[in-house]
């Protein structure tokens, strides 16, 4: 069935998201820990992990339909997704002025909510770190380096997320982001090819380029391990392997979240209790001589570093 631009744009924002720009291939979407700590509820585990204020976080992506992957933990509806990049795309200026704009605006309710910190909303009107991680793919987004310079220009940290296999544009990345991560989900080329379902050739080469180009970068680098029950959570040995050729700062192994369309590919039983995670972690933590440093339960993550 057909589904013109216009009814996709619709369903999303449904969800929440909000797209910016003349080309709509931004979304801004609140996240629920920027909601909790204007509320004084708790702060997200990149806080407590690394520093930035969870009130003051842009969660946003440059490439909303475009990603080269199609993993069934994925919380989005992937039969919108695109490989590659086709038609038009908008400024990076004009891109990061709608993303503040959209982001005040989903925000304004709680200008009238009794509960909430008055001046940590305040403050969310500023918000002074990019997580270019919504969803898609951002390395795809053809100027992808201005954008990163734009942000920091603009006295923005930035979290940039990437799942590795556009080794080429992380090799022409000329402004590193403050925190580079590459998703590691998958011990093996079977298991990547079973759990992460690449829609281009050679996928698995090109993420294992993306991990040996990682000790060249000199900002804060980290691999995320998106960790699920039954699919992903074996052969620890083979993650110390990859992980050993990337050197990263930091590996964060956190549970795959029972949402969304992923709902439809997975089960229940597929989303770990904190202490399979825990568990998980500590194996491969021996295995690449890293400790685990710290930990949320609340989120089902644990760091090694």
């Amino acid at each position: 069935m057909f589904i013109s631009k216009f009814e996709k744009l619709k369903r999303l924002e449904r969800m929440g998201y909000r797209f910016v720009g003349e080309h709509a291939h931004t979304a801004v979407k609140t996240c629920l820990w920027t909601k909790k700590s204007i509320l004084d509820e708790g702060t997200c585990y990149k806080q407590k992990f690394y520093g930035i204020k969870s009130h003051r976080c842009l969660q946003m992506s440059p490439s909303i339909f475009f990603c080269q992957q199609k993993c069934l933990f994925c919380w989005r509806d992937l039969k919108y997704t695109r490989t590659e990049w086709d038609g038009d795309y908008d400024e990076p200026a004009d891109i990061i002025d709608d993303c503040i704009n959209a982001q005040r605006n989903l925000l304004c309710g709680f200008f009238g909510n009794e509960k909430a910190n008055k001046k940590k909303l305040l403050e969310a009107q500023e918000p002074n770190n990019a997580a270019i991680s919504l969803a898609g793919e951002p390395l795809l987004y053809p100027m992808i380096n201005e954008l990163i310079k734009e942000f920091h220009k603009r006295k923005f940290t930035t979290f940039l997320v990437t799942n590795g296999i556009n080794y080429k544009a992380l090799e022409n990345l000329s402004e590193e982001p403050t925190q580079l991560y590459i998703s590691l989900d998958a011990p093996s080329e079977k298991i990547h090819k079973k759990l992460c379902r690449p829609q281009t050739e050679n996928a698995w080469e090109h993420l294992n380029r993306s991990l040996e180009l990682l000790p060249s970068f000199n900002c804060r680098k980290v691999l995320r391990i998106t960790a699920v029950n039954g699919k992903n959570m074996t052969n620890p040995r083979g993650y110390a392997t990859l992980i050993k050729k990337a050197q990263p700062d930091f590996v964060e192994v956190k549970a795959y979240m029972y949402l969304g369309y992923s709902r439809k590919r997975l089960e229940m039983e597929n989303m770990p209790l904190f202490f399979e995670v825990y568990e998980f972690a500590d194996k491969i933590a021996k295995l690449t001589n890293m400790n685990i440093i710290d930990k949320s339960k609340e989120s089902r993550v644990v760091l090694l570093g």
